[in-house]
Parts: C-alpha cells; structure tokens; sequence
C-alpha cells in the first residue's frame, strides 16, 4: 500500500464548490438563497429561557452528588446505552430542542467544563451552585435590583470564600489522606485503595495512567516511563473520541528538531512504515501545512497509525529534551546540527516504546525497558549539569528532567463484566486521580458540603461588610445561600430532609469546632477529617468561582439571539444528503 499525500483530497474539496445549488425538498427544485434567520429576545424572555435550560441540566446532574446519588442512563446511537455517575458526562451529553432554553443548557456546561479542566472533579457542585445563584438571583433582578451590582456582589462574594477555603485548607499528611480523597471522588473504597497505592508507589515524580482490561477484576501494573507537557498537534490524529486521548501500543518514535511542514522530507520513512505496518510518533519542533495534512488523511483512512506532539521547552532546553526522549526510547536525534536530515531517516534511526499516550495537553512514554543503561547515564550527566548550574531556576529545570526520565508509572487496568459497567468505572477513576492532584497542590477540607454550609454561617458578616451598596449585599446573599445548596442536596439523595441535615450540620460545628458535619455513606454526624470524608479544597474553590462567574453572566443578560431552527422530515433529509453528494462528485470530476 503506497502512502498517499493530502494533495489529493484538498484538491477535491476544493473543487466543490461552496456556492453549489442546494436542494430541500424531494423533488430536487432549485431554491434561492437567503441568510438565516435568527429570533431575538429580550430582558424577561431572555432571562426566564436560560434559566429554563440551566435548570433541566441541573436537575439532570444533582442526582449523582454524594455516596447516595444516582446514575443517569446516556443514550447512544451507536452500542449500548452508557449508565453515568460523573457530572460533567451528563452535562455535555444534554441538547435541548428549544434553542434558547439550549443556550441556557451550553452555559452551564461551560461551569462543569471549567471545573473538570481545572481541578477534574467538583462538576456536579458548580452545576448545583450555578442553579442556585442563578435562580436565586433572576428573582432579585425582577424585583428591581440592579444586575451589574449584583453580579459584582456575587462575585467579590465568591472571591472572598475562595480566599478563606484555601486559608483553612489542611495539607496532605501521608497516603491515608490521598485514600480517603480518591475514595470519596470515586465512590469506591477499592478504586480509592489502589489510586493510594499508585502514588504510594510511583511517588510524585510518577504518571498513573487509566487502562481496559480484558479480566473482571481491577489490577495495578507499574512501570518506568516518561511524561511529557505537550498534546497532539491536532484532533483528528485522536482515536478514542469520547475521552480525547490517542493511544498506541509498541510505536515507532522519530525525534527531530526540525520543522516538518514539507510531506516529501517524511515520505520515504512514512512509507517504509506503511509496509511494517507499525505505527509512529513524531516528535518534531512543529508538525503545519502539507504535512500535517497528509498525516491526517493517512491516519482517518486506516493507512497509517501516526500521532505528532510538538517538542517540549524553548531554546536550547527544547534541544536537552529533545535528547532526553531519543535517549529514553533509543531513537537517533535527528538534526541537521548532527548531519541528519528528514529525508535520509532510516528504520533503523526509530526509537521504539512499549506504549504511548497522548492527551490534548501531555503525553506519557512507556519505555520498554531496553535503554535503562543509557538513561542511567543521562540521569546521572544530568545531574552534574545540576551541580555546576548558575541559577537556581537551571537546577529547577535539571530536577525536572532527572523526574521524567526516572520517574515511574503506574497503570491501573480497569475490569468490568460490561462494557457499560467499564466505562463508568473508567470515568470514576480519572475523577479520583485528579482529585489526587488537586489535594497534593492545595490541601484537603471537610466533605459532604460540609465546609461551604459552615462557611453560611461564620463567613456572613465578612462577606457584607466588603460590600459597598445595598445591591452588592444583595448579590452576596444570594451567593451565600447558595452555599447550602450542595450539602442540602447530598442529604436530599439520600433520602433525609436537604435542610434538617444542613441546620444539623451548622449547628455541630459551631459547637465542636471545624470540620465536623454529616457522613451521608454511614449516616452519622462525625468528625470529617477523622472518619476521611474530605474534598480537595481546589476542587471547592473552583466551584465557588467558576459557579459565581457564569451565574453572575446570566443575571446581566438582557438580551438572547438564536438560530430559528428548521425541521426537515426524513425525506427531506435524504434528498438534501443526496444533493450535497451529487455537488461534491460533480466537483471531484471537474478536476
């Protein structure tokens, strides 16, 4: 099979044109064209249907919160329907058929987006905090209050907690705290028990990477790799859509300081590994243009199994990168300093890897174990560069390198009986292993919404007092009744009274002290921190702010645009699918 270049393909795309005749009806009849049409709506309208497509997501969401929430079933048009108990899951998978209320439905997937790319758990309490502002103050804007101030009242508000959560925050004592962390993300003692043995293990220099397995039972391997910040260079080069990773197992690796935008400099290599089909990743100092392209259709064709990062670094750090990963996976570095083009890259310059993935943002290497000798001896070369540094930051950065290349990974191999069964357990995973993350970087906190119900009660007259009018304060109140919502909403799904459990909860911790509330897993009110139901306090910060900013955005809205969707019957939608063909075609033949 020959490598084909992208020359092709962009060519016929260009020649469909894009003012081709469009057909919408069955008969195939030749319409004008017109600009579509959009619906404008204003104050009220606008406001009352946002907060109609907030609330529908919201409500799908809440009832995952807490070791009593619920799953929600996902339909697929493809394979079996997926059974979810992760927030930001549900919110993305939620469409509404009304194009304001969708509008609404968006934003609020924007605060579980945020909270999951920040802090990678907390989705399901910026949703439920987002509700509640939101609802709490359109009721406020209808009676007469100004939106702008109460925006900046809830948001000096939301900063203010933010401040006091982090101030109060407990650092990480040892692996228990990591346990109880994973343990209470996950849902799961045993998922908790092995993400504590993971970092027990790898330590903080190491990578924990989620894995399918093909048993019933969840298994820890663990192995010295390589991780690096850098993602693909484009999405399309991404096999498994749904978690947005690429994924290759025993890979070639090509290690280049040079720019790649010219296809014919990688075609000789690229076609040599058409014939072994083996796949290959590229590590160059940008992978644009022609290239990139032609990497893209081989890859969507099933031609060729590629992915390419960008080099991590800048100057000449990228350069001791660059060799740090040809010497970790055996590849010959590739650069026209050492005599080596693009074009004279043999088989047997590649280095290889026992597997790769690569995310948006980073990449993890497993080496296959063959060079340890010749990353001992980079370790160790390294670390005389460290001793004869000028600078503290060149002895910051030569610490780093000797982390990537000796740090270890550990793969946790998810099993299940179903594949549905699978892949819930794969998401709970990488909620527990975030929040890992974010309780190393910035402490640990009551659970249960333990911490943000207190904080009602003892942060109130702080919160006003920072207030400059009496719109401000109104704006801060509503953002401090919303502190509730969430341990309301924890007691709720686990069948008791939202506000019996709360006043409970104020109560005992203004009688023993920080950090006592109520155990919704064991129904009991307890010490928090000794019984291990705690957050990471990132997670709540992030919940706070990323809740309050999109909240206070809906308030001042005063005006809502949208598409005026049109309906098309099946008929309609087949004729117009074969319109477009037949254009396309009528393009590739004119070539």
């Amino acid at each position: 099979m020959k490598f084909c270049k992208a020359i092709t393909l962009l060519s016929a795309i260009a020649g469909a044109s894009a003012f081709a005749p469009v057909y919408n009806n069955v008969n195939n009849a030749r319409i004008d064209t017109s600009l579509d049409a959009k619906k404008v709506s204003f104050k009220e309208d606008s406001r009352k249907a946002l907060v109609r497509g907030i609330n529908q997501v919201a409500n799908a969401v809440k009832v995952t919160l807490g070791p009593k929430g619920r799953n929600v079933v996902l339909e697929r048009n493809y394979g079996a329907p997926e059974i979810v108990n992760d927030g930001v899951t549900i919110a993305r998978e939620i469409s509404l058929r009304d194009p304001e209320e969708n509008v609404g439905a968006r934003l609020i997937q924007e605060v579980a987006s945020k909270s999951d790319s920040k802090a990678g758990d907390g989705t399901t309490t910026s949703t439920i905090m987002t509700q509640a502002i939101v609802n709490g103050g359109i009721r406020a804007v209808t009676a007469g209050t100004n939106p702008v101030a109460l925006n900046q009242g809830i948001r000096k508000a939301a900063r203010i907690i933010a401040e006091e959560v982090a101030a109060i925050a407990k650092p990480v004592r040892g692996i228990e705290d990591l346990k109880a962390v994973a343990t209470i993300a996950s849902g799961s003692v045993e998922m908790g028990r092995i993400i504590a043995q993971a970092f027990e293990k790898v330590g903080e220099n190491g990578s924990t990477v989620i894995e399918e397995s093909q048993t019933l039972f969840d298994e820890i391997e663990f192995t010295e790799g390589l991780t690096i910040d850098r993602g693909f260079v484009s999405p399309y080069l991404v096999k498994d859509q749904e978690r947005q990773i690429a994924e290759m197992v025993a890979p070639r690796v090509l290690v280049t300081d040079a720019k790649i935008d010219n296809v014919n400099e990688i075609v000789p290599i690229l076609e040599q590994l058409v014939k072994s089909k083996e796949p290959i990743f590229i590590v160059a100092e940008d992978v644009s243009g022609e290239a990139l392209s032609a990497l893209v259709v081989n890859k969507m064709r099933g031609v060729l199994d590629v992915v390419a990062i960008k080099a991590p670094g800048f100057g000449m750090r990228r350069k001791e990168y660059l060799q740090d990963i040809a010497i970790a996976t055996g590849a010959t570095y590739v650069a026209e300093e050492v005599g080596i083009t693009l074009d004279s890259v043999t088989l047997d310059m590649l280095g290889t890897a026992e597997r790769i993935v690569v995310s948006k943002e980073s990449t993890t290497i497993v080496t296959d174990g063959k060079q340890e000798e010749a990353i001992a001896a980079r370790i160790s070369q390294i670390r005389r560069e460290a001793e004869a540094a000028d600078t503290d930051f060149d002895k910051e950065k030569a610490t780093e390198r000797i982390a990537a290349l000796g740090g270890g990974i550990a793969r946790i191999k998810v099993g299940a009986a179903t594949e549905t069964e699978l892949k819930d357990k794969k998401l709970r995973y990488e909620d527990a292993l975030n929040s890992v993350d974010s309780a190393r970087e910035l402490g640990i906190v009551p659970g249960g919404g333990a911490t943000l119900a207190v904080m009602q009660i003892t942060m109130h007259e702080k919160v006003m007092a920072a207030m400059k009018d009496d719109d401000e304060r109104i704006g801060a109140g509503i953002l401090m009744k919303a502190l509730s919502a969430p341990c309301m909403q924890v007691a709720t799904n686990a069948g008791i009274e939202g506000a019996v459990v709360l006043a409970k909860v104020q109560a005992i911790s203004e009688e023993k002290g920080f950090g006592y509330g109520w155990d919704a897993g064991k129904m009991e009110y307890c010490n928090l921190f000794e019984r291990g139901v705690i957050d990471p306090a990132k997670v709540t910060i992030n919940a706070v702010e990323n809740s309050a900013s999109v909240a206070g955005l809906v308030l001042t809205t005063e005006c809502l645009v949208t598409e005026i969707p049109v309906y098309l019957s099946e008929a309609q939608k087949q004729a117009q699918f074969d319109a477009e063909g037949m254009g396309a075609g009528m393009g590739m033949q004119g070539m």
